[in-house]
């Protein structure tokens, strides 16, 4: 099963692509979309669509996993990062591949263990459940995150298929 996970941004989104075989975990691909922040938002948005298509593209994941929508102590920093997501959203439906979402606060308590846990402590766990010899940024690990909470929450039938 591949699974992706996506942190979004309105200028970093983080995206990591994890497969599991065997109930075993491995990054098969990891990084960051950047918009520049001196560009108009509605490129932004664009472009974050764009790279989300072109790695749905390539690799293929059966299945996505995202941090559900969230209150924020600005508006509009809430408003733009969910706009974002709706971008990433939008090239998941056109891509076939199944939306999963959760909150925060689940995907810190499947990978650390504490939902209230620091973005550093998941970049500890994450490196370790996955195996990485590099430090990823903090956007990337909050993705690869949400996609080891999926693939640690959901159970599968022989052919990869999310199980009800």
């Amino acid at each position: 099963m591949l699974v992706l996970g996506v942190d979004p941004g309105s200028v970093v989104t983080g995206f990591g692509i994890v497969e599991k075989k065997n109930r075993t975990l491995r990054c098969v691909d990891a990084g960051v979309i950047r918009a520049s922040g001196t560009r108009p938002f509605y490129e932004r948005i664009h472009a974050i669509y764009r790279s989300m298509m072109d790695i749905m593209s390539r690799h293929q994941p059966q299945e996505m996993a995202i941090e559900d929508v969230f209150f924020a102590k600005n508006p509009k920093s809430a408003l733009k990062i969910g706009q974002a997501r709706g971008a990433v959203l939008v090239a998941a439906v056109e891509c076939g591949v199944a939306v999963h979402e959760y909150a925060a606060t689940e995907i810190k308590q499947s990978v650390v263990g504490y939902g209230r846990a620091t973005k550093e402590q998941v970049r500890s766990m994450v490196r370790v459940i996955l195996h990485l010899d590099f430090q990823p940024k903090l956007d990337t690990s909050d993705a690869l995150a949400a996609a080891v909470c999926h693939l640690n929450w959901t159970r599968y039938d022989t052919k990869g298929r999310a199980l009800p």
